[in-house]
């Protein structure tokens, strides 16, 4: 049996993880299967299973990785005095909506993710509520209260018109709806 390198379980499994994350968000979950996961990745089916017990295993964990980096990039966004506006502008920007692989999780997948078993269900919610406590922290002025409030209300509609954006065909409605969210998100996280 070939040995390998330390650290080769840890990059194999990360590159799974990257392969089934972009497939996950470009196609959805129920279009992807694992063999077209791991063929992309390189690797056998049998290798799936050193790894993740199942799918759904892999579907829990891709979520919370690509979640916890969005976090990050919340967290930097927060350390560095980025605007809100200029997060919810960069969300609902054509270059989002047009690359679904490397974007937002939550708009990407959260359709399919109700239909998942709870645990799944649950280590979503998890992640979510960390995204909108540090949104909140971004919300100008009000009571943590209404901070908090004013982060769920953005965030959803922001999830929602991204949603929507991608979902029609007639591109300048598309543009139409991602203008009109900015200017509803930005509303709500200002209190107007």
């Amino acid at each position: 049996m070939a040995r390998y390198d330390k650290g080769h379980r840890d990059t194999t499994r990360r590159h799974i993880l990257d392969v089934a994350s972009a497939q996950f968000r470009e196609s959805g979950i129920a279009a992807v299967g694992l063999a077209g996961i791991m063929a992309e990745a390189g690797l056998t089916n049998g290798a799936f299973y050193t790894h993740f017990t199942s799918k759904e295993e892999l579907v829990r964990a891709v979520l919370c990785d690509a979640l916890e980096r969005r976090e990050q990039r919340h967290k930097d966004n927060l350390e560095s005095g980025v605007a809100v506006e200029t997060v919810i502008r960069d969300y609902l920007s054509p270059r989002h909506r047009d690359h679904a692989a490397t974007g937002c999780p939550t708009a990407a997948l959260v359709s399919e993710i109700a239909r998942h078993p709870k645990a799944t269900r649950d280590a979503f919610t998890g992640k979510i509520s960390d995204i909108l406590a540090l949104m909140a922290a971004q919300m100008p002025d009000g009571s943590p209260v209404e901070r908090r409030r004013r982060a769920i209300a953005a965030y959803t509609t922001m999830v929602g018109a991204l949603q929507m954006a991608r979902a029609v065909s007639d591109k300048e409605l598309s543009e139409e709806i991602l203008e009109n969210a900015v200017d509803a998100a930005l509303a709500i996280a200002q209190g107007r």
